[in-house]
């Protein structure tokens, strides 16, 4: 995984907010306006637009102005690094507890193998 220094700590810190979490649930199903998202939160636009600069910041999500509407867009492949290192995290938890069970199963057998 090529990650620049701290680019995952950007990446868990944009998807660690549930205000966030459901921008990019609704970016999702396509681009939208920053009014269309606000709408549903019960925010200050400024306070609404934080969030949406948390989200540009982390390489999440783009933004273009279009007259006078700014629209957000998902970038595309922008989770990668996330699941990559997710991916890495369950092969090495997998792996440690793969061996945890071998190690379990081999003291329950020479326990029954005990006279």
């Amino acid at each position: 995984m090529n990650l620049s220094p701290g680019q995952l700590d950007l990446l868990f810190q944009a998807l660690g907010d549930p205000t966030r979490r459901a921008i990019l649930e609704r970016l999702a199903r396509g681009p939208a306006t920053v009014t269309e998202l606000a709408a549903p939160f019960d925010m200050a636009l400024p306070s609404f637009l934080g969030h949406v600069r948390k989200l540009e910041t982390s390489g999440l999500v783009e933004t273009a102005k279009h007259g006078r509407s700014r629209t957000v867009t998902l970038v595309p492949g922008a989770f990668t690094p996330v699941r990559s290192w997710l991916d890495e995290q369950r092969a090495l938890w997998e792996g440690r507890l793969d061996r945890f069970d071998a190690y379990v199963q081999t003291l329950m057998q020479e326990k029954r193998d005990e006279p």
